[in-house]
């Protein structure tokens, strides 16, 4: 077992340089490797030898979107039990969930799963002597294939979801949100909200089939950064997928498609009576999907709009110049499909119909107008200023990679990121925009008090 001083000490100096190098890196041209092994399993690395670590992530086509509307939270709860036990293979013995946690902890390394809504994710970290980053591989392969999804801890961990959900109930931006977000996608499953009956529904055998059917070596699309070669990556990759199921996908049955998102058909308006101090508001629509080439134009014309906090002209006309609320913000978020867009604010609720037509209005004027010549400039020197610090650890950096990897970016994305920033006008904000937003079509929740 690693002495643990003698761990957290070797972890922290290994941080420390690792931020160093990926400034430097991030400052210069970040070499991004890509390869498909035999197994139709993509590999996308970027090798940073100067520190004794190594950053995995590996990601399959399994988020919630896939998950069927009687048993929504499917995706989300599989991979909260990939860390609960591996069952006996091989001559290998079961370890329970306590078991793994101490194996890992001996390790000195990390491992997970998390869903979000498009993709199922495994990520590992480890150091990279021999010796350690051997063992954590092999037992990553093991916990990644043979999860044993005990249906005791099903059961209790059920449970626990059960009563946070009953808690959420009582947090007005939990109650918006539910709220919100069937409104905006409709029947997509990106608006499908968990909830006590849809985990009800959901056995370990559901999660048996779900991990079946996903997890295999030919769909994975591996990204790594650290200490290794390509021949190194090479061999890190194929380990880790070793105990999947290793068949062609063409041999496979295609995954289910999933339908587009919507567009809204006219607005929308909603009031849901709360006992709050503030009102809480939720404006929006359906986005754009992350492959959109009007991505670096909405990404620009957002930050300006509202993405950009204090500089923002919502920020601008909502706070500043009339004080109607602390704080307000809008954002995208582009995924395999369309994502939302939404502005968010809290007022008090004799202001909100006030706050209301007033950020109605500053879009309205936006997608029409577009941005002044000055607030554009102001925003490209602050994004570009502001690039590199995405990139200044191995986790930011992989990341960036992992998103290059799902949506299919080219290798050179962040070595042209701030050329793509800086070549965006006004005339491409104010296109984007106006294709992409009908502020007269919008969503809006009001959540709060009566005035």
């Amino acid at each position: 077992m690693i002495n643990a001083t003698k761990n957290i000490a070797v972890r922290a100096f290994v941080a420390g340089a690792a931020g160093l190098f990926i400034h430097s890196l991030a400052l210069a041209t970040i070499p991004v490797q890509h390869w498909t092994q035999a197994s139709g399993a993509e590999v996308y690395l970027v090798e940073n030898p100067a520190i004794p670590m190594l950053d995995v992530q590996i990601d399959f086509d399994a988020g919630s979107r896939r998950d069927p509307a009687s048993q929504t939270g499917l995706a989300s709860v599989t991979a909260g039990m990939l860390d609960k036990g591996v069952r006996a293979k091989d001559g290998e013995a079961t370890k329970d969930e306590n078991a793994l946690s101490e194996a890992w902890a001996d390790l000195g390394a990390q491992f997970g799963a998390g869903a979000s809504a498009d993709r199922l994710s495994f990520s590992l970290r480890s150091l990279t002597e021999p010796g350690l980053l051997d063992k954590a591989v092999a037992l990553a392969a093991r916990e990644m294939a043979e999860p044993s999804f005990p249906d005791a801890i099903w059961q209790r961990e059920r449970q626990r979801l059960q009563a946070a959900l009953k808690e959420s109930y009582t947090r007005p931006a939990s109650v918006i949100r539910r709220a919100y977000a069937p409104a905006v996608y409709g029947s997509h499953p990106y608006g499908y909200e968990v909830t006590e009956a849809t985990l009800a529904r959901i056995s370990v055998a559901d999660m048996r089939a779900l991990h079946a059917a996903s997890v295999v070596a030919c769909r994975a699309r591996i990204s790594m950064v650290g200490a290794v070669t390509r021949a190194q990556a090479d061999s890190i990759a194929a380990r880790l997928l070793s105990r999947l199921p290793q068949v062609a996908c063409a041999s496979l049955p295609p995954l289910p498609p999933v339908p587009e998102v919507a567009p809204l058909a006219q607005a929308q308006e909603k009031r849901i009576p709360f006992e709050s101090a503030q009102a809480h508001v939720l404006i929006g629509q359906p986005g754009y999907k992350r492959d959109d080439p009007d991505h670096f134009a909405l990404s620009v014309g957002n930050y300006i709009l509202g993405g950009g906090g204090f500089v923002s002209r919502l920020t601008t006309q909502v706070r500043e110049k009339r004080g109607l609320a602390y704080g307000v913000s809008s954002s995208f978020s582009p995924g395999r499909h369309a994502g939302s867009f939404t502005v968010g604010l809290q007022t008090r609720p004799d202001q909100a119909m006030q706050a209301v037509e007033l950020v109605r209005q500053v879009l309205k004027d936006f997608v029409a107008n577009g941005p002044t010549p000055a607030e554009l400039q102001a925003a490209k020197d602050n994004l570009i200023g502001g690039f590199a610090l995405g990139l200044d650890s191995n986790r930011g950096l992989l990341s960036n990679i992992a998103g290059m990897a799902w949506n299919g970016l080219p290798l050179d994305y962040l070595d042209t990121w701030t050329q793509q920033v800086d070549k965006v006008t006004v005339a491409d904000v104010k296109a984007a925009f106006a294709r992409k937003l009908q502020p007269e079509k919008m969503v809006t929740v009001i959540l709060g008090a009566a005035p």
